[in-house]
Order: C-alpha cells, then sequence, then structure tokens
C-alpha cells in the first residue's frame, strides 16, 4: 500500500488550513484533500492485516527544512489516531526519497524490499483520482503486473479543469519519455531535492539496478522480480 506524497507539513495544528502546510500557488485550498489521501491509505491497510503501508515522498520544499512529505503524511495519520485502526501504525514506514510520481511507485516497490526483504506480492496506490492513467503508465514502466494493482483515487482539487490540463500534458511527456529521463524531468527533480539528497536503492535492491538506471525511451526489457 503507496501514498503517494503532495505537500510538506509544517505545524500541527489545524492541519486542514493552508497554512500549516508549505504549499505552491496551486496548492492552495489542497490540504484537506490530502488529508483524504492519508485516510484512504490507513482504511485499505486496515482491511488488509498483512499488508504494509508506505507513505512516500521526500523533502521537496526548501522553506519547510529537511522533513519529508512521507514524515508529514505519517504526522497526519497520528495526528487523527489513524481513524481508529492503531494497528497500522505498526506496519507503516516511510520512503522519503521520491520526488515525483514514478519515484513514489518505483521506490515505494524498493522501500517494501528494504524492509520486508521480498517485493510485494499485489500493490494498491493512493493518489489523486486524476491521475489514475499515469499510475498506469507507470506501472507499465516498471513492468508491475496488472493484475495484482489496484488504483485507489478517493478525490480530485477544487480546480478540476485545470488539474485536468496539467494532467494531459503530464501524459503526453510520460507517454514520450516513460522513464522520465529528459532534461525538463531531471530539472524538476533536482529542484524537488534542495537538500541534495541520494538513496541507496541500487544497493539495497541490486537486482533493479538496471531498470533504476534505464532511460528508455523504449520500455525495459529486462528481467524483473515480480
Amino acid at each position: 500500500m503507496i501514498v503517494a506524497g503532495h505537500a510538506v507539513l509544517i505545524r500541527n495544528k489545524n492541519l486542514s488550513v493552508d497554512s500549516s502546510w508549505a504549499l505552491l500557488d496551486f496548492q492552495r485550498g489542497e490540504p484537506r484533500f490530502y488529508i483524504e489521501h492519508v485516510r484512504a491509505g490507513v482504511e485499505a491497510a486496515a482491511a488488509d492485516t498483512e499488508s504494509l503501508l508506505i507513505f512516500s515522498g521526500g523533502p521537496t520544499r526548501v522553506d519547510a527544512g529537511p522533513r519529508s512529505e512521507a514524515l508529514s503524511y505519517h504526522e497526519v495519520a497520528t495526528h487523527f489516531s489513524w481513524w481508529g485502526h492503531d494497528e497500522v501504525a505498526r506496519r507503516a514506514i516511510l520512503e522519503d526519497f521520491s520526488r515525483d510520481s514514478f519515484e513514489n511507485l518505483l521506490f515505494g516497490l524498493c522501500r517494501f524490499k528494504e524492509y520486508a526483504g521480498v517485493y510485494p506480492e499485489s500493490v494498491a496506490l493512493v493518489s489523486w483520482a486524476f491521475k489514475e492513467r499515469r499510475f498506469g503508465l507507470h506501472r507499465e514502466a516498471v513492468g508491475y503486473p496488472a493484475e495484482r494493482f489496484r488504483y485507489i483515487g478517493p478525490n480530485n482539487p477544487r480546480d478540476i479543469e485545470q488539474a485536468l490540463q496539467s494532467e494531459r500534458n503530464a501524459i503526453q511527456a510520460y507517454t514520450a519519455d516513460p522513464y522520465s529521463s529528459s532534461e525538463r524531468f531531471r530539472q524538476k527533480r533536482n529542484d524537488r531535492n534542495p537538500f541534495r539528497r541520494q538513496n541507496g536503492y541500487a544497493i539495497s535492491c541490486p537486482e533493479l539496478k538496471p531498470l533504476l538506471d534505464h532511460e528508455g525511451p523504449e520500455l525495459y526489457a529486462g528481467t524483473l522480480p515480480w
């Protein structure tokens, strides 16, 4: 179970208000929706007692300091007492290197392996409803079986028309560049890594190093552990 992060929490009171988060302009008014994403992940994990809940997202905002989106979402769940599912807290972990949606999925798989010693038998991913097609492209890029992948989109932002227009552009970009290897994507990731952190997934998941290094645009054709 992977919950993709979108923003960094900077205050632990009144979590639904903008001032408690480090937000970009287009994210104003969205915190209450992030809370719903966290709750959806917690409740889905509670329904599957053998699942591992992974909050995914790095420290993407320099003005928020070295706090990650993943830690922020974990703190949201803690603030709301895990919505009555305290047992989920004992199997909730952080993946705090991801800088975009592609890494949310791929690094989430890596983090599961780091923690559990094996790759997940199935994956459910929580994010915006309008991003389902995008994550379908990411799933294809990493070669994870469609029949073992489930998408959970609890909601959409208020300005859905603007979001859909932006998403159409993103879909075009990911279709042409499935592994987001172009300079445009690289710069975006650099901007979202202000503290210049480097993950170690090629070491902890050596069997995935060829995939982690693959730049496309052709789909990766090597052996995969799932």
